[in-house]
């Protein structure tokens, strides 16, 4: 285990993709500190203002493009979720030690984070600066598409990755025991299961293993704790999952 100080700068109303870099803190149980949501300073800088100076701070080497963004020690600014985990998950014990399961674990997270992208896309297929009114035509069109398509495809290929790993006996997606996309397996299904719970259900009987895991993970004791406190964003209308019911329509 690490003896790091960990600051996290994400936004602090929403889950979003920062929740896979806590999620994997709080498994680990390593101290973070979750920047944004802290009670604003003496000197009157929010959560929002200390996200806006990271982006801005030369200081530390090469900025980040967008949050979430990982400070460690002071020092050492990483960015992008997956190529956070992939640097964490060695030190907190969340990766097999082999060089070919890591890299292949990084794979399954970057597939996770395609599948985030057109999830984000069904509900905002024009542009992110626009409202969900502004193209609702299109959003039902990109989530109609989204539904019958391309999520079987995702949830097919991590369901398959779970029944075809050799050291997992089908609960693990990576090695023999818990790892990070494991957890990160767990966010996108129950970020899926609140903005799609139709076409869920309708899906659930083609993917036993993952569901299994996905309830596997709720029952670990640092996780169970922390989705019932108040670190736990819950989802919302603001972030990545967000349920419009006329976009979770079965398919024609």
């Amino acid at each position: 285990m690490t003896t790091a100080v960990y600051e996290l700068y994400y936004w602090p109303t929403i889950q979003g993709r920062g929740e896979f870099v806590r999620l994997a803190f709080e498994e680990a149980g390593v101290p973070y500190v979750d920047v944004a949501r802290l009670p604003a300073g003496e000197d009157g800088e929010d959560g929002e203002d200390a996200i806006e100076r990271l982006l801005q701070d030369n200081r530390r080497g090469p900025r980040p493009f967008a949050v979430p963004a990982l400070l460690i020690d002071g020092q050492v600014v990483l960015s992008q979720t997956a190529a956070i985990l992939h640097w964490l998950a060695p030190r907190l014990g969340l990766v097999p030690d082999g060089a070919e399961e890591q890299a292949w674990a990084l794979a399954l997270q970057l597939t996770i984070a395609d599948a985030l992208t057109e999830v984000h896309d069904a509900h905002h297929p024009i542009g992110g600066g626009l409202y969900y009114e502004q193209q609702k035509a299109e959003a039902a069109r990109r989530a109609a598409d989204f539904v019958a398509t391309r999520l079987p495809k995702f949830l097919d290929h991590f369901e398959d990755a779970l029944r075809e790993n050799p050291a997992g006996g089908a609960e693990h997606l990576v090695g023999s025991r818990l790892s990070y996309v494991d957890l990160s397996l767990f966010q996108l299904l129950s970020g899926l299961d609140y903005a799609f719970p139709r076409a869920m259900a309708r899906l659930a009987p083609t993917i036993p293993l993952s569901l299994a895991l996905r309830d596997r993970v709720a029952a670990r004791p640092r996780i169970a704790a922390y989705l019932a406190s108040p670190r736990r964003i819950p989802f919302n209308q603001d972030g990545i999952f967000r349920h419009y019911r006329e976009l979770d329509r079965d398919p024609p």
